[in-house]
C-alpha cells in the first residue's frame, strides 16, 4: 500500500511517501520511500504541496498510485493544523482515496520503540505543552494542555518531542522531535491494515484559537 504522510501540527511541514506492508513485523511494515521537511512555522501553507509532489516524484510513482493518505490532527496550533488537513482531504478527494487522521503525539510515540514509559511533549505556546503518556507503545493518557511545572514525570519515564520543552523534564530524552512520515503511517496501521472506513477529520485544536470573530471578542 502506498500512502502519502502529511503533518503540519508544529513549526515542522513534513510530506512524505511511505509503502505500509500490512502483516508484517512493525519494523518491516513501514518503508520510507521520500520525505521532505522545513522547519519554519509560517511556510506551512507556502510549502506543504511542493513537498508533498516532490515526494511522489522522488518515490517514483503518479498522484493516482497513491493508496491512502494520513494526515496528523494535533494537538496544534489553529493555522497549521488547518493547512495540513485541508490539504490532505483535497488530495484525498481529487484522487479518491481515503484521508486518516492521526493524533499527531501518537506519531512521535510510535518513533521510540520498546516497552517504556514515554512522555510526549511539542509546543503549545503560552508557556504551555501539548502532551500524551503511552505504555507499552500505547496512549493512557492525554492529549492536554498544561504548563509544563503542572506536568508530573512518571517513575521510570522517557520524554520525547519539542526540544526545546523536553528539558523542562528531568528525565532521559529519546532524540525524536516532530512526526515522521513513518511515524504517521505506524500510527495508523490498524486502520489502514484493516481497510476501515475514514472517520470525519476532527482537529485536535484543544483549546481556542487566539483570534477570534470580532462578534465573539468580550464586550
Amino acid at each position: 500500500m502506498l500512502v502519502l504522510a502529511i503533518d503540519t501540527s508544529t513549526p515542522a511541514v513534513t510530506a512524505g511517501v511511505v509503502r505500509f506492508s500490512a502483516g508484517s513485523a512493525p519494523t518491516d511494515a513501514v518503508d520510507t520511500l521520500a520525505v521532505r521537511v522545513t522547519v519554519n512555522p509560517r511556510a506551512h501553507a507556502e510549502v506543504l504541496t511542493p513537498h508533498i509532489l516532490e515526494c511522489i516524484t522522488e518515490s517514483g510513482h503518479r498522484p493516482a498510485d497513491l493508496d491512502a493518505i494520513v494526515v496528523g490532527v494535533g494537538p496544534g496550533p489553529f493555522t497549521g493544523l488547518r493547512v495540513g488537513m485541508a490539504t490532505a482531504a483535497a488530495f484525498g478527494d481529487a484522487l479518491g482515496a481515503p484521508v486518516y487522521g492521526v493524533c499527531s503525539l501518537d506519531a512521535i510515540a510510535a518513533q521510540v520503540h520498546g516497552e517504556r514509559n514515554l512522555l510526549v511533549v511539542t509546543d503549545a505556546r503560552r508557556r504551555e505543552v501539548y502532551w500524551a503518556r503511552y505504555s507499552a507503545g500505547r496512549r493512557v493518557e492525554g492529549p492536554g494542555v498544561i504548563k509544563p511545572r503542572e506536568l508530573e514525570p512518571m517513575p521510570s519515564e522517557v520524554v520525547a518531542g519539542s526540544p526545546s520543552h523536553v528539558d523542562f523534564f528531568d528525565l532521559p530524552v529519546e532524540p525524536v522531535e516532530t512526526p515522521s512520515p513513518a511515524g504517521l503511517v505506524e500510527a495508523a496501521a490498524s486502520v489502514l491494515a484493516g481497510g476501515d472506513v475514514p472517520e470525519p477529520l476532527v482537529p485536535l485544536y484543544l483549546r481556542r484559537p487566539d483570534a477570534v470573530e470580532l462578534a465573539d471578542r468580550p464586550k
